[in-house]
């Protein structure tokens, strides 16, 4: 058997193997060409990128909030100031467990359930990568607990935070107003305003009142540290830091001692009272009774006493000064005597014999006086003086709806005054173009009779009559009314000072002044409606009492013992004092008080028995009652 020979071409063999070694050489030469050129692309061309992002995951840029400006009154008494605190925060972002972090952060620290609202409404306004406080104001032996476990709990920090103190409490609380946590809201304001790069989402902001109002005067400039972290995102140290600068001061024309004695003489009656220094504008007191205590607003108000503010009845959010609309009743009766003797309507020595009721001529409609039976012969002094409601219909008649609205628009009735806190309303005037615009009717003559006593459309808010009554006080120059008095600067020191200066002037002839002062005088007096109030004064003040009806009772007489007590007339005063040259003028609402003789008028005492002679009110205030005294 022969067996076969295989024959071998080693050359071809030799051959094919270069070739595979070489296409293996050149697949990983082409491989280490790519790795090469990644790495070239990486560390060369990227150098920058990359180094930026290892340089973001260790460093972060903190924003740090500068001092916010203080608010202090027109004798240096603190009204807002700042203090700091220790937070315990939770950054999320670095938390793979949030709630089993919480639960370990509880054994450390006290932990309530109004700490984990605030918390939990927080982490769904924030983005994951803030910094949310879980605990506010942790003390000494807490922040040493959680720093000796510190390193047990990766993505929670301690940092210490300013916050914002409002030591007076409810006194003043509309006219310092409050922060709190910015909206999204906020936040696209400030961004139209062009304020939205001093701010983080997390800020603080003036919500109301002068918080508000001066927010860019006491924010200041926000400062930034570069801050190093660890993997866990503690800080290890600072790199480098951009100083905030603090917000300027505000020091104003409050006088919180009148503030809290005004604020105290309303009792538990609801209303407002402003007072105003008749020739320089500033706000001596500005009340709105209920207030409220806004250091419950700074860190978020939980949900019970959110609700008990907003849903309460007496309204205590409301600023009643700014906001609340009443008709002006008999105050307005000092305007409608000037404007009828500027206007040549009547003339202090014209009479009537008052019935204690006016006849619309053609149309029959009655019209009553407060007092039955009248007020026998009245002149213009006497009706001012007892508040004779007969005299002043007659006189609304003669002067006609147009020459009242434009005469007595230029005491500001009926518009805004441009006071520096937000929120303030217009009130109402009426006119024949404006019932016509609103009713789409056309002007009767029964409405202008109701104008002149203050009643009818007629709606003014508590600033508007007091701004009102300072330019009758000064004899007709108009200020606007303004609460900061002087802006200073947080570093110098400095006094940026809010000058007063005349903004226009009420043509008055110093005759008719004198002639409607001295019957405001003598309401104060003997026989006049606030003569209780004005007994043993030892100086001269000018009043003029006011009651509003808050229900119309068509056919029935009013029995206020028989009426649901918020369904009560208001009572109102106005006044200024001295009378020969005044420094304070002011009006005073009293919500369902019944007669500014026996309700407002002696509040209004026991601010200008302070302001003027600084005597402290010995009497208790006043607490809403079914029975008043007599009517103005």
């Amino acid at each position: 058997m022969r067996r076969s020979v295989e024959l071998r071409d080693h050359q071809r063999e030799l051959h094919l193997f270069q070739l595979r070694l070489a296409v293996v050489a050149a697949v990983v030469a082409v491989t280490f060409l790519v790795l090469l050129s990644r790495l070239f692309y990486l560390q060369v061309i990227q150098h920058d990128y990359y180094q930026l992002l290892a340089e973001q995951n260790r460093v972060n840029i903190v924003p740090v909030v500068p001092h916010r400006g203080l608010i202090l009154d027109r004798n240096g008494v603190t009204l807002a100031s700042n203090y700091a605190a220790y937070t315990l925060e939770i950054t999320p972002s670095q938390v793979d467990d949030l709630n089993g972090v919480i639960q370990e952060l509880s054994t450390l620290v006290e932990i309530t359930p109004k700490d984990l609202r605030r918390f939990e409404k927080l982490l769904k306004e924030e983005p994951d990568f803030s910094s949310i406080p879980i605990r506010t104001r942790l003390n000494d032996e807490e922040v040493a607990r959680f720093a000796v476990n510190r390193y047990r709990i990766p993505g929670v920090q301690i940092n210490a935070r300013l916050f914002r103190h409002y030591p007076n409490k409810e006194v003043a609380s509309h006219v310092v107003g409050y922060i709190g946590r910015m909206s999204e809201a906020d936040f696209v304001k400030l961004q139209e305003q062009g304020f939205a790069y001093n701010y983080t989402k997390s800020d603080y902001i003036g919500k109301v009142g002068l918080e508000q109002y001066y927010e860019q005067v006491l924010r200041g400039v926000t400062g930034y540290e570069h801050v190093e972290t660890d993997a866990n995102g503690h800080s290890i140290r600072t790199l480098r830091s951009i100083l905030p600068v603090s917000g300027n001061n505000l020091l104003l024309a409050i006088d919180v001692r009148l503030q809290q004695i005004a604020e105290a003489a309303f009792g538990d009656y609801r209303g407002s009272m402003v007072a105003i220094e008749p020739d320089t504008g500033g706000v001596l007191a500005l009340v709105s009774r209920p207030g409220f205590d806004p250091n419950r607003f700074v860190e978020g108000i939980d949900p019970e006493h959110w609700a008990a503010l907003n849903d309460s009845p007496d309204h205590p959010l409301n600023n009643r000064a700014l906001k609340g609309v009443y008709p002006p009743g008999s105050t307005f009766k000092p305007f409608m005597a000037l404007a009828g003797l500027e206007l040549g309507k009547t003339t202090p020595g014209y009479s009537i014999s008052d019935p204690g009721y006016f006849l619309l001529g053609g149309s029959g409609h009655v019209f009553r006086d407060w007092k039955a039976g009248g007020h026998g012969v009245v002149d213009l002094h006497k009706a001012i003086v007892e508040s004779c409601d007969t005299y002043f219909y007659g006189l609304a008649q003669d002067l006609g709806i147009d020459m009242i609205h434009d005469f007595i628009s230029q005491f500001g009735l009926g518009q805004r005054t441009g006071i520096d806190i937000a929120g303030e309303v217009g009130g109402l005037l009426p006119s024949r173009q404006w019932k016509k615009r609103r009713f789409e009717q056309r002007w009767f003559v029964g409405d202008t009779i109701s104008v002149g006593i203050g009643q009818g459309y007629n709606l003014a808010t508590p600033l508007q009559l007091a701004s009102a009554t300072a330019i009758l006080a000064n004899g007709g120059r108009i200020f606007r009314p303004h609460v900061v008095q002087h802006i200073q600067d947080s570093h110098t020191n400095e006094l940026e000072t809010i000058e007063p200066y005349p903004i226009s002037e009420v043509p008055l002839q110093p005759r008719h002044f004198d002639l409607v002062r001295d019957a405001m005088v003598d309401v104060t007096r003997p026989g006049g409606t606030a003569a209780w109030a004005g007994w043993g004064a030892k100086y001269k003040f000018a009043g003029k009492t006011g009651t509003a009806q808050v229900i119309g009772l068509k056919g029935q007489e009013y029995d206020e013992d028989a009426i649901d007590e918020r369904h009560r007339d208001h009572a109102l005063f106005i006044a200024f004092a001295p009378a020969e040259a005044p420094r304070i003028a002011l009006a005073i609402v009293v919500e369902n008080g019944g007669h500014g003789s026996t309700t407002a008028a002696p509040i209004a005492r026991k601010v200008i028995d302070y302001y003027l002679l600084g005597i402290e009110p010995k009497d208790p205030a006043p607490q809403r009652r079914a029975e008043e005294a007599e009517d103005d």
